[in-house]
């Protein structure tokens, strides 16, 4: 197959689009660069740098592929900005990138071909969650910008089914982390500038990047006070965006959450990452920040189920160990 990456020169779309070369696909990254970086490219991968919102940019990628007898047979989508906390100070630049330049996609496809979508979406669709682990019937009411951004493009996505039968595929998740192995070795991992993922930071605190790492509350209601979080790692989501890939052959419409299934809570992460990297890593206690709910798990029973989906690193040492490799070599420790 033929497959457009967008944001493919991200943490995740980039691992996906390494993922598609490796199984013998065709793969073009598509990229504006402002967060994704050229080294994280993988070998075998096209690259095409430009704005998803520049619509002459996105026509020539499909009309030249049909022109040379090679039209493109699926699109993944991950190009957005992911930060909930902008989301609430600048919410117009998300709905400016998130949705609107979805929008100028999904009307190439829907002029071009191909008619396959797997979206990157996000379990912010839920907001507060009435009951965890949160299921795809779950209640959909964001309480930030960023997951209103992603939820408007599902329903521009059901829509474009109803109307036109374009077949797409929702994924919803939350925290993605570790790096992806292979026999070239970890060459990509979770880097943001600034950074504010809890994995990230906790291990540059074992590279002394970082004198501490913050706990912002210890006294929910959870078993160790903290927060309890979902966490997938980038290979697995990989092989679930695949999956539903091929499954949209037979379905038009697919929508899946995906998770680990049980949560871990920021203390937990803070003692595994102790125990991979045998650093002590400081912890010091802040208040609680406005809006972080106590428990966020998406149950991912469905696409177990109904995709075949097998997640290899269920073991949150298993996560940070792969995190842990790449992030010393990036940065030298």
């Amino acid at each position: 197959m033929k497959i457009l990456v967008t944001g493919g020169a991200g943490y995740i779309g980039s691992t996906v689009a390494g993922l598609l070369a490796k199984l013998g696909h065709s793969v073009v990254a598509f990229d504006n660069l402002s967060h994704g970086r050229r080294d994280l490219l993988p070998e075998g991968v096209d690259f095409v740098e430009g704005e998803l919102s520049d619509r002459a940019i996105i026509e020539n990628l499909f009309t030249a592929a049909k022109n040379h007898g090679d039209p493109f047979d699926g699109v993944l989508h991950f190009a957005a900005l992911i930060e909930a906390g902008e989301s609430m100070i600048r919410p117009e630049i998300f709905f400016r990138n998130n949705t609107a330049s979805t929008l100028t996609l999904l009307e190439a496809v829907l002029a071009h071909g191909p008619r396959r979508v797997v979206f990157s979406s996000t379990a912010a669709v839920y907001g507060e969650p009435e009951s965890v682990p949160i299921r795809e019937d779950a209640r959909l009411l964001p309480t930030n910008a960023y997951g209103e951004s992603k939820l408007l493009v599902e329903h521009m996505l059901g829509w474009f089914n109803r109307i036109h039968g374009l077949r797409y595929a929702s994924l919803r998740y939350f925290n993605v982390a570790g790096s992806p192995e292979g026999p070239d070795g970890i060459t990509r991992g979770e880097a943001h500038d600034p950074e504010t993922h809890l994995i990230p930071l906790v291990l540059d605190v074992a590279l002394g990047r970082r004198q501490s790492i913050r706990i912002y509350g210890d006294d929910y209601p959870t078993p160790d006070g903290t927060c309890i979080r979902d966490y997938i790692h980038v290979s697995d989501l990989a092989d679930a965006h695949l999956l539903a890939l091929n499954a949209l052959e037979s379905h038009d419409r697919l929508i899946f959450n995906l998770g680990n299934g049980r949560g871990f809570s920021v203390r937990e992460v803070i003692e595994s990452a102790r125990r991979v990297t045998g650093h002590p890593i400081p912890a010091e206690v802040h208040p609680r920040r406005a809006g972080d709910p106590a428990v966020l798990v998406a149950s991912s029973e469905k696409a177990i189920r109904e995709l075949g989906w097998k997640p290899k690193y269920t073991q949150l040492d298993q996560i940070i160990r792969t995190a842990w490799v790449w992030h010393q070599k990036r940065y030298g420790g």
